[in-house]
């Protein structure tokens, strides 16, 4: 397509891509917009460059890869705009008590806010979404990297002994997400609860936990290794010490295989990226920055997910609905 650059990401990873020259003119292209699809399918993740920084156009270009769905927690925020459709707002703002060390995360002798290990999103959800779509609104001046990790390449890379003992096994995840909370492959310190991860608690409390495979297979025939340590609490059918060993050696080597790319935001960047596939962190920042991120999220499963019990997400939704939280 005329106009339009396609390139791979760099010369350290043999997925994801980069691409520049999508703007209004050419978005509603048919064939520009399937060429785009195809190129995800096979790269993973790709950095749109020199895009239009507005929740609208992340919005139009998360429609390329398919429909938006909304989170499936209550707690979340959402971008307050008619035209910021889908849109979840990640916000930080400095705190007035710099000697409250509540919700921050040490890492590597440093106190940080908004990190996150990694992870694949709606881990404790039956469904997965397929991509999801981020963009910096507000970057703190140092630090605030968002990282992904081909989990194509962390499979081929894993110990072959390791994966034929944890084929076929699936991990157990559930809504509480809190970081003080976290089991397994934490290289962290954390220091207490936020009000908003006490609220995540009550809502948890509601929620089935979810069951997803630790390796999966995609229709292109590539496996996945797809787990992480991130609101997990075992391996199905082997919530004992020796399943929590094998869960913890999975997740170092995991770790060991991961062979990152860290993002460095510019305003005009929208990125994108295959949940189920593509692992991702964020490194934090030194708590004196405000960080701001939207996100979109794109539907579509890999149909592998399911509640314990049979539950299906309708029937959650309709018992947590009643539940108040705040805002």
């Amino acid at each position: 397509m005329s106009g339009v650059s396609i390139r791979d990401l760099d010369d350290k990873h043999g997925w994801g891509s980069r691409v520049s020259g999508v703007t209004w003119d050419n978005i509603d292209d048919e064939s520009l917009r399937a060429q785009l699809r195809q190129l995800f399918v096979d790269r993973g993740f790709i950095v749109f460059e020199d895009m239009d920084p507005s929740s609208q156009m992340q919005v139009a270009l998360s429609k390329v890869f398919g429909p938006l769905k909304d989170h499936p927690t209550r707690n979340v925020p959402r971008a307050g705009s008619d035209l910021a459709e889908g849109v979840i707002d990640m916000h930080y703002t400095p705190r007035g008590d710099p000697g409250h060390d509540h919700g921050l995360t040490e890492v590597n002798g440093r106190k940080l806010v908004s990190y996150l290990p990694w992870h694949f999103d709606h881990t404790y959800n039956d469904e997965l979404n397929y991509a999801g779509v981020l963009r910096a609104v507000v970057q703190a001046p140092e630090g605030g990297r968002t990282g992904f990790a081909d989990g194509i390449e962390v499979y081929k890379a894993m110990n072959p002994d390791l994966l034929r003992r944890i084929e076929g096994l699936s991990a157990i995840y559930t809504l509480d997400v809190r970081l003080t909370q976290m089991r397994f492959g934490r290289t962290f310190r954390t220091f207490g609860d936020t009000e908003r991860d006490v609220a995540n608690t009550l809502e948890s409390k509601l929620f089935p936990r979810a069951i997803h495979p630790m390796v999966w297979t995609r229709p292109t025939g590539e496996k996945v290794a797809h787990f992480c340590g991130f609101s997990a609490v075992g391996i199905e059918g082997h919530e004992d010490p020796e399943g929590d060993a094998l869960f913890e050696e999975a997740l170092q080597e995991m770790y060991r295989c991961i062979n990152p790319y860290w993002h460095d935001w510019k305003p005009t960047d929208l990125v994108i990226w295959d949940n189920l596939r593509i692992l991702h962190a964020v490194e934090g920042c030194d708590p004196k920055y405000e960080r701001r991120m939207h996100r979109t999220t794109i539907r579509g499963d890999y149909g592998l997910g399911r509640f314990e019990g049979g539950k299906k997400i309708g029937e959650v939704d309709r018992e947590i609905a009643p539940l108040a939280l705040p805002a």
